[in-house]
């Protein structure tokens, strides 16, 4: 198991939740709603709905959280240069489990990001 996956998985989402959170343009309203989208819809919805409210800030975002899927899941995602196709290829594994700890782990750096806007306003 390499350094990177021995990590304290609540850290790794601090850290995303961070770099969401220093992204140009976003806010804590967008991260909001795509928290709901997120719980309501899942996690190819959640993207779909950053691009379609700010595609400069859902580049990024989508960015980031691919990379940080990536050191979570490994080699399962390096085929994969898109945040969508990743969502994808977790939903079509032989482990559903998979797609909702992704949801999960999401979630978790999504409540961070939210966390982080509200301490720079505050």
């Amino acid at each position: 198991m390499s350094e990177a996956q021995m990590k304290n998985l609540d850290i790794q989402c601090a850290e995303l939740g961070r770099e969401i959170a220093q992204i140009s343009g976003i806010d804590e309203n967008l991260v909001n709603e795509a928290l709901t989208v997120l719980e309501e819809q899942g996690p190819y919805a959640m993207f779909l709905y950053l691009k379609a409210k700010n595609n400069n800030v859902a580049k990024e975002v989508r960015s980031e959280s691919l990379q940080f899927l990536k050191t979570i899941f490994g080699n399962r995602l390096d085929t994969t240069d898109d945040i969508l196709e990743a969502i994808k290829l977790l939903a079509n594994s032989k482990d559903l489990d998979d797609l909702l700890f992704a949801r999960d782990l999401l979630r978790t750096a999504f409540s961070y990001a939210r966390y982080h806007l509200k301490a720079k306003q505050g």
